[in-house]
């Protein structure tokens, strides 16, 4: 349905009582006739417009949570924003934004996305947003956060890859809540590692199905023909994600190298016929399937599982032990994935597993204490698996301990994945009794 199909029935009151709207269609003039859904509306989509301002009495959408402005023509965040009391939730990635004024953000955000825009500061008032939870902020060109950001305390994913930051703050590293970080493409960022690996010819390649598309790329099926083998390529979209950049995600997959726990490289595509880069990548068996699904609008940083789902305690632990062991091979090579979520793992009936997506992955330099705060994310991701794991009395209380040191409030107190793989390794082996 196009908008003007939409606004004809907003105009003739079939689309009284909506709680959502979506208008994306080259529209220049915010549609007063939006107004008419002043006691319902709920979430706002004007993505995919010409947009340069919103109306000063936006406010009397008084029950609006969710506002998409993303793909139109703003340079600045409406200040008006900052009087919608309810918005939890705001998007305007890839715009020409350059300056978000004071007081600007309502201070009930919970999500943040300004990804690919001009942004050099952000405003002192952000720190008074206190349930903020994720922050993307990819593709501008920031240098400094502001201090008064460390009163935002409730913060569990911030993205700052593609900016200009020489430093982060100290206070960054502190925040209690803090697991998925990405921050690549900046100077403070090691550089990435040489990495020989082999050049498979695009012409080498018959692709077929498609098996899944991320922000970054789409992943085939292909036969290579030297080997008549079927296997997984990813052609990169060269596009900004609201993780960064997907030459920084290629340059991690390679970097990472073989593990038994991670989805293996076979090579790069050469010759592409639009130049586009790519990975080709073992396939992986049918019987994986991911482990859940993104966090929704609601759940903001946690995972959605299908319903129903229930795992065994020896499932729990191989699952657990096996992305154990993928981090700390990970961070042995100074990366930090940045993404350790249940969304991005594979796993069979029996709790084999593999840990995918690099696309938030960061090249760290010694001394920062980045596998501290991803502690926290496998943290998460064991609490999640025990909400769902039947039996195992014994081993349920060294699991629930363990998922206790990983949520610490202070990072410094977590344990690092050598000592979380070890402990893991024991009710594996039965050395604590299920």
């Amino acid at each position: 349905m196009t908008s003007d199909e939409t606004l004809s029935l907003l105009r003739a009151g079939k689309l009284n009582g909506a709680t959502r709207l979506d208008l994306s269609d080259g529209l220049t003039e915010f549609p007063r006739e939006v107004f008419d859904l002043a006691d319902t509306l709920e979430i706002l989509n004007l993505s995919g417009n010409r947009l340069a301002d919103l109306p000063d009495d936006l406010p009397r959408l008084r029950k609006l949570k969710i506002l998409f402005c993303s793909q139109n023509e703003f340079r600045h965040v409406p200040p008006v924003i900052g009087q919608c009391e309810e918005l939890g939730m705001i998007a305007f990635k890839s715009n020409r934004i350059e300056t978000v004024e004071e007081g600007s953000l309502p201070e009930a955000l919970r999500w943040l996305i300004l990804t690919d825009n001009r942004i050099a500061r952000l405003p002192a008032s952000i720190g008074k947003c206190k349930p903020l939870q994720k922050l993307m902020l990819a593709g501008n060109l920031l240098e400094h956060l502001p201090d008064e950001m460390a009163a935002c305390v409730n913060l569990e994913l911030v993205r700052l890859a593609a900016n200009r930051f020489q430093s982060l703050p100290d206070w960054l590293f502190t925040l209690p809540r803090l697991s998925w970080l990405a921050y690549s493409g900046n100077p403070i960022c090691r550089q990435a590692p040489s990495t020989e690996c082999e050049r498979i010819d695009w012409a080498n390649l018959e692709p077929g199905e498609k098996l899944g598309e991320g922000a970054s790329g789409i992943i085939h099926r292909a036969t290579w023909n030297r080997t008549r083998a079927d296997v997984a390529v990813k052609v990169f979209k060269g596009e900004m994600t609201s993780d960064g950049l997907p030459a920084s995600e290629k340059a991690a997959c390679l970097a990472a190298g073989a593990h038994h726990h991670l989805v293996p490289v076979l090579g790069e595509i050469a010759g592409h016929p639009e130049g586009a880069s790519g990975l080709v990548m073992e396939l992986v068996g049918s019987d994986f399937t991911n482990l859940a699904s993104p966090p929704s609008f609601k759940s903001c940083t946690r995972d959605i599982y299908p319903e129903g789902t229930r795992f065994t305690s020896p499932v729990v632990v191989r699952i657990a032990l096996g992305i154990a062991e993928a981090a700390m091979a990970l961070h042995a090579k100074g990366i930090m994935h940045g993404d350790l979520y249940a969304h991005n793992i594979l796993r069979n009936r029996d709790g084999g597993c593999l840990l995918g997506d690099f696309g938030a992955a960061t090249f760290y330099r010694d001394g920062e204490p980045l596998e501290r705060i991803e502690a926290r994310a496998f943290g998460c991701l064991l609490e999640e698996l025990l909400e769902r794991m039947d039996g195992g009395a014994s081993g349920r209380s060294i699991l629930e301990d363990l998922a206790r040191q990983c949520l610490h409030d202070e990072p410094a107190a977590r344990p690092g994945f050598a000592m979380i793989a070890g402990v893991l390794s024991d009710l594996g082996n039965g050395r604590s009794v299920f």
